[in-house]
């Protein structure tokens, strides 16, 4: 089965956190129709809240996000301003006042801000928009740079999740990338943030990083796990260069070549599943008690641009330069450069930069495709019935899947296609065979394993 596997692993796909993806946006979509979209939202129904600080005090080689190094904070300061004039446009282009059922902040390095920067700008949502009562609120961190008052701000300001990007605790990798942060430093980022009331912690790893082995990814796994994170991502590091300029401080000829990746990988997610952790979709893992283990079980499962997702929102507005939007007419963009999204928003304009409108079977697509993401598996009958659509459809896509099949990666019965176990790791590959824009753009992906 290796041998069947390794024909696909070089394979290019998208991670499909949407559908369309983002290199099919355009700037036919702006600000007057953003307006348009939000106006026309129903405001009986929740929205999800995400803010974005492109600011670290740090730079990562790995990381691909798009992100300025802090090394002064007035320029954070500066953000900050706009970033609640940002709110108040938004919450001005809405119907009424509506309620948040899941609010992220992510960046960047959103504990790059002052505790009192973050209160005052959880203050201005709190003054425009109401909380659901289970509402999560969730706060990106880094643990290098989070602070004794942060933390303490953090469980006054009701946050209720926080995620870690621990990637990898073995010393010459975290040289290689540089990130260095010991075990330790993470247990008291983490001690401290629960200590407030802070209780759910979610970890970020990474394999087919630069001198890693299946034994330092392991390792590394079970030192995480000595710290009860409720949920683990086991991400493949996305090599990118030419999109990520950082990413060029990282020797290619350390990193490892497919069937490495793969065994780490493996050896990896066996590790947390032998540790009682519930497999969540392409590469996400949960304690059997958290909240996305109970939506894998009660197929509530979701999927948006911050990965697997328990957040049931049609709606998700992204506040900040560079921070993606979608509504049920389509998604948005901001403007990336953050000079040129602060003019836009002093000017009182939407500082959308691009987006796309939703036409012909996006989203049956998109609901199919998000199925086979979560659940490795989609009816495909079921989804024809809920357009109408006549038997034959997909029926080209499926005779392009037929080399997987033949390999045993995944079965169809007429009705339902389903990934094989050993086929899950190429899940994004199968995704692919239903995306009809994917060749469209010329966008360069990262490898499927």
């Amino acid at each position: 089965m290796q041998d069947k596997l390794q024909k696909y692993m070089t394979a290019q796909a998208p991670r499909y956190t949407s559908y369309p993806t983002a290199p099919h946006f355009n700037d036919a979509v702006g600000g007057a129709q953003y307006g348009d979209w939000l106006g026309r939202l129903n405001p009986t129904q929740p929205i999800s809240l995400y803010l974005h600080v492109p600011f670290c005090r740090k730079v990562c080689w790995y990381c691909g996000c798009n992100m300025k190094l802090a090394s002064r904070y007035e320029p954070i300061a500066v953000y900050i301003d706009d970033l609640l004039a940002e709110i108040d446009l938004i919450a001005g282009a809405l119907p009424g006042r509506m309620t948040i059922s899941h609010l992220h902040w992510g960046g960047g390095t959103p504990t790059a801000l002052t505790p009192d920067d973050m209160e005052r700008t959880m203050d201005a949502v709190a003054d425009r928009f109401d909380f659901a009562d289970d509402a999560e609120i969730a706060l990106e961190s880094d643990p290098r740079t989070l602070s004794d008052e942060m933390i303490r701000r953090a469980g006054k300001l009701g946050f209720n999740r926080a995620s870690f990007g621990v990637q990898e605790f073995d010393p010459a990798v975290q040289a290689a990338i540089n990130r260095i942060q010991p075990p330790e430093m993470v247990e008291r980022s983490v001690s401290g943030l629960r200590a407030v009331g802070v209780e759910a912690i979610n970890f970020d790893l990474i394999y087919g990083l630069p001198r890693q082995t299946v034994d330092t990814i392991v390792d590394t796994v079970d030192k995480a796990l000595d710290m009860r994170p409720n949920r683990i991502a086991l991400f493949g590091y996305a090599h990118v260069p030419w999109m990520a300029k950082k990413q060029r401080m990282i020797n290619e000829d350390e990193l490892p070549g497919a069937a490495g990746r793969l065994a780490q990988a493996t050896a990896a997610a066996d590790r947390l599943l032998a540790k009682g952790y519930v497999p969540i979709g392409l590469d996400h893992f949960a304690a059997p008690d958290d909240t996305m283990a109970t939506a894998l079980k009660e197929r509530t499962l979701r999927r948006n641009f911050q990965g697997y997702t328990t957040d049931q929102a049609d709606t998700m507005i992204g506040l900040g330069a560079t921070s993606i939007g979608r509504t049920p007419f389509g998604y948005v963009q901001n403007v990336a450069e953050t000079g040129a999204w602060a003019r836009s928003v002093r000017a009182g304009e939407l500082p959308i930069g691009k987006g796309y409108a939703f036409r012909d079977d996006d989203d049956l697509r998109g609901r199919l495709i998000e199925q086979l993401m979560c659940y490795g598996e989609v009816d495909l009958d079921v989804m024809r019935q809920s357009e109408q659509a006549p038997a034959d459809r997909f029926a080209a896509e499926l005779e392009a899947l037929e080399p997987m099949q033949a390999d045993g990666l995944l079965s169809y019965d007429g009705a339902v296609l389903k990934v094989t176990e050993a086929g899950l790791p190429l899940v994004r590959i199968v995704a692919a065979a239903f995306d009809r824009y994917r060749h469209a753009s010329g966008a360069r992906h990262s490898v499927a394993v």
